[in-house]
């Protein structure tokens, strides 16, 4: 038997990058509409039971399919026990016997299971404008044969990913600090391993940190911690924490 090329593979997640054209189209930014296509394929568990649906879907409905990703994802982060309502969404699944909302009681086996489709086949191939732009300019054939998509597909590498691009920026309100432990035993808890250590500010005389830094595993948890928003909040202790994407700075002490 013949080794898949990676016009091959492309192919196989075609409906997968259409979906993801599709979210686009009705206004998500490209991390958010990756998150969603990859929550969906994870809960396709390697079918197409889901997500060749929605291509066919209209703009209304794929509005509202991707509201409810998008309250699936949110509440990966909170202390929250039941999701939001996924009606849309339960229906598709129907057939792989999928409750969405089960799944926020064991959001590390979601969570470790999204990352895994983000950091492989989505990031490497699903949501490459270059790949698929290449794999359409050539799928008539008049242009002669592209080496590129020819070449035998060997899977998906590993890729080392430096601390800066896996990590996340945090902040405290003045005298409302949380203890390192706490954020990484936060995290820890209810995504399981998925972090590599966390850094405060370093202060004098007795002063709490104002600010600090949490290094993942992985740019797919910082992605799914954010879901397309510039920054958002969890609470800890009852303390309100506020996130975003870490951006190296030279005056940055952590």
């Amino acid at each position: 038997m013949a080794a898949s090329t990676l016009r091959d593979v492309l192919y196989s997640h075609i409906k997968a990058r259409e979906s993801y054209e599709r979210f686009m189209e009705i206004g998500c930014n490209p991390e958010r509409a990756g998150n969603t296509v990859a929550l969906l394929l994870w809960l396709d568990h390697g079918c197409n039971n889901v997500i060749r649906h929605v291509p066919g879907l209209t703009t209304t409905a794929v509005f509202h399919l991707a509201n409810e990703a998008k309250g699936v994802i949110d509440c990966l982060s909170q202390n929250v026990l039941m999701v939001p309502p996924t009606p849309l969404m339960s229906a598709l699944c129907q057939d792989n016997g999928i409750d969405p909302a089960a799944f926020a009681y064991r959001q590390d086996l979601l969570v470790h299971g999204v990352a895994d489709i983000l950091d492989g086949i989505g990031n490497q191939l699903i949501f490459s404008d270059r790949l698929y732009y290449l794999l359409r300019r050539h799928q008539t054939g008049l242009l002669g044969r592209n080496m590129e998509l020819e070449a035998p597909y060997a899977g998906c590498a590993p890729v080392i990913v430096p601390e800066d691009c896996r990590s996340m920026f945090i902040t405290f309100s003045r005298n409302q600090a949380v203890e390192r432990d706490e954020i990484f035993d936060y995290f820890r808890h209810k995504w399981g391993d998925c972090i590599v250590r966390v850094l405060l500010e370093k202060t004098n005389g007795g002063a709490q940190p104002m600010y600090g830094r949490v290094i993942f595993k992985s740019p797919a948890f910082v992605s799914l911690a954010l879901n397309g928003e510039e920054r958002v909040s969890i609470i800890i202790r009852e303390r309100e924490i506020w996130l975003r994407k870490y951006i190296p700075r030279q005056n940055n002490n952590v």
